[in-house]
């Protein structure tokens, strides 16, 4: 499997100045792949994308600290995100993805290692396996560590998840607002069952994140920002904002980081919208103490 390269090298510096301590809370790291060898159940198969890279982007780019979540070419073994935790001197924290066995013993580990929260994949392009019934026994599990679950889906799927969303006993984080078909406009179909979702459910955020991925017209992301400012509008205490770096499986629309960040002012236009979306709510759920 060809090596694939999914960020620039030298992304812009953004107009935008977040607020002092300001989180991207959806990053990933690659290997390197000589020390942290990928899954072999990986569908695909990118350059290494290290944690030193990672936090040179993060003070380019003006913030403060990163959320490293497992990328899913590592398969369930946490060791690369792991040790970019341990390389951020204090200002990365973690989401694992975790064997649907795991046991507490080890879930105390991760925790002692940044590990604030467990991601559950429904991707079938992604991943082989979803199963609900033990992906539950880990939210279960995880409940008295205080952490967190990350769902990832695609709006398609939305309405057969509520179950599977209403049974979780933590906070439930939905990844890049479960994916909505942004050509709908703001008040699509996808959006507007979204938004009803986050309306019955107060215990459910999202990451407004994924504008490279989401928007049909690309850069300046005009559509993305009019259908999700709405929702930071509606829900400011329930949003949180990552770049995605470095963008996996992204090879064909390769971002860059500091339009991204650009983006912020606009779905998030008040310096107090900015500052809930990028240090409150991210440092209650990944800073607590």
């Amino acid at each position: 499997m060809s090596r694939s390269q999914t960020w620039v090298d030298a992304p812009s510096k953004p107009c935008f100045v977040p607020p002092a301590g300001a989180v991207d809370a959806h990053v990933h790291v690659f290997g390197p792949e000589a020390e942290f060898p990928f899954s072999p159940k990986a569908k695909y198969h990118p350059e290494d994308a290290t944690p030193e890279m990672l936090f040179a982007l993060r003070d380019h780019l003006g913030l403060s600290r990163n959320v490293i979540v497992q990328a899913s070419c590592h398969g369930t073994d946490n060791s690369a995100t792991l040790a970019g935790i341990a390389k951020s001197n204090g200002l990365a924290r973690g989401v694992a993805v975790v064997d649907p066995d795991i046991g507490i013993d080890e879930l105390k580990a991760l925790h002692a290692g940044g590990i604030r929260g467990v991601r559950f994949n429904f991707l079938k392009r992604l991943v082989d396996n979803a199963p609900k019934d033990k992906f539950l026994e880990i939210a279960k599990n995880i409940e008295p560590l205080g952490w967190h679950v990350v769902v990832y889906f695609e709006a398609d799927i939305l309405e057969e998840m509520v179950p599977f969303l209403e049974a979780i006993p933590t906070i439930v984080v939905v990844d890049h607002l479960g994916r909505p078909d942004i050509a709908q406009g703001p008040d699509g179909a996808d959006i507007t069952a979204f938004r009803a979702l986050l309306d019955s459910h107060t215990d459910i955020w999202t990451k407004v994140s994924g504008a490279e991925r989401l928007s049909p017209m690309g850069p300046p992301f005009d559509d993305f920002v009019e259908v999700i400012r709405p929702v930071v509008e509606r829900y400011p205490d329930r949003v949180l904002w990552g770049t995605d770096w470095p963008h996996p499986n992204m090879e064909h629309r390769i971002p860059d980081d500091g339009t991204l960040v650009d983006v912020i002012p606009r779905i998030a236009p008040t310096a107090e919208l900015q500052r809930k979306l990028l240090v409150d709510n991210p440092m209650r759920l990944y800073w607590p103490d």
